[in-house]
């Protein structure tokens, strides 16, 4: 029977889940926008935005919650103290997800999930290694 069955396995282990949903939650609170597949956008919306509550509610408890959760504070940081100011008039939904077609390799459906009033300057940055245009004319 199906009775209390109502997330989705994505065929991995409860630690491997658990691991990939707090990666994601702290690379959607980092980039405000993130591409991944549908299944995983619809489960990752309700975490995310349970995150977002917490960060409304404030206090040092809460802020524990949310590091037991996502495990990255600078993240954690960041939704107590830029995400939570944003939303602080809204009551849930903070998040939309856009369907986007389907990826060449697997034909697995693929999805945008973008948190609703984002800054547009937050996607991308430091995603990773950056040359320095100064280093590379010197050489």
């Amino acid at each position: 029977m199906k009775h209390g069955k109502v997330h989705r396995k994505l065929n991995r282990t409860a630690e491997h889940r658990k691991a990939m949903f707090a990666n994601m939650c702290a690379a959607l609170i980092k980039h405000e926008q993130i591409v991944t597949t549908l299944p995983k956008a619809k489960e990752l919306r309700p975490i995310v935005e349970k995150l977002v509550t917490l960060g409304k509610k404030g206090g040092l408890d809460k802020r524990r919650q949310a590091i037991a959760e996502m495990r990255d504070i600078e993240q954690v940081k960041k939704l107590f103290d830029v995400l939570a100011p944003r939303y602080k008039d809204r009551n849930g939904g903070y998040t939309r997800i856009i369907k986007a077609g389907f990826r060449y390799g697997d034909n697995a459906a693929m999805a945008v999930i973008e948190f609703v009033d984002r800054d547009e300057d937050a996607k991308g940055r430091d995603s990773g290694p950056t040359q320095d245009n100064s280093e590379a004319e010197a050489a």
